[in-house]
């Protein structure tokens, strides 16, 4: 092999090992694109996850407000009900003491 041949190859092996730098450059390029990606998607989830069972805490809560009429309600009419036994009792109590008085 002469040192012609050899200069020729050299200068193929140097243009190479250039490609081949550049391609290496590209592809850290990407690899810390993919990476920061990667971390992106992972805060996105962490986020979601946060959001997600703090709709599950509202929710509870809003159940429990829209519930809270209808108790009212529910505790309206027992206390209606409730009076309503009270004033029958009390006039079927003040009828019979005047049944009494009156036989007497």
């Amino acid at each position: 092999m002469t040192e012609e041949q050899i200069a020729v190859k050299l200068e193929g092996h140097e243009h190479e090992i250039g490609s081949l730098k550049h391609r290496m450059k590209d592809q850290e390029e990407q690899t810390k694109t993919i990476q920061e990606l990667v971390i992106s998607v992972k805060e996105l989830a962490l986020n979601m996850k946060t959001m997600m069972e703090e709709q599950k805490d509202q929710g509870a809560r809003l159940e429990q407000l829209e519930q809270e009429p209808a108790k009212r309600w529910k505790d309206s009419t027992k206390a209606i009900f409730n009076a309503f036994l009270g004033a029958l009792g009390t006039a079927v109590a003040g009828g019979l003491i005047y049944l009494l008085t009156m036989i007497q």
